[in-house]
């Protein structure tokens, strides 16, 4: 069976909001090369999911993206055989703004 994957809600508005932004502010080829690096990023995250370190608890890693100033920050459930995006953050966010959406395990 091959690994699924879905978003945060919020982390899927940013991704949009995002591509909205590099519609506005540069052009179609661009946001279309973003949404590229963003697809890319995350087929290979769902490829080899435990490929990137654990970055922080409870088992978030993260991907960055090389062409975008963008992090992409997940966790793994193996269980489920499922990555989970809770961030698609810009680069210049203060990093402690997406924490809340991670739904901890009792």
């Amino acid at each position: 069976m091959a690994a699924s994957y879905g978003f945060h809600p919020d982390a899927l508005l940013e991704y949009a909001e995002a591509v909205n932004y590099y519609l506005g502010v540069a052009s179609l080829r661009v946001a279309d090369g973003f949404v590229t690096a963003v697809e890319s990023a995350i087929a290979t995250v769902v490829a080899a999911p435990t490929r990137w370190r654990i970055f922080e608890e409870p088992e978030i890693r993260r991907h960055v993206l090389s062409r975008f100033p963008f992090v992409i920050y997940y966790r793994w459930e193996a269980l489920h055989e499922r990555v989970t995006i809770y961030a698609v953050m810009h680069c210049s966010r203060e990093p402690a703004y997406w924490p809340h959406r991670i739904e901890r395990r009792a």
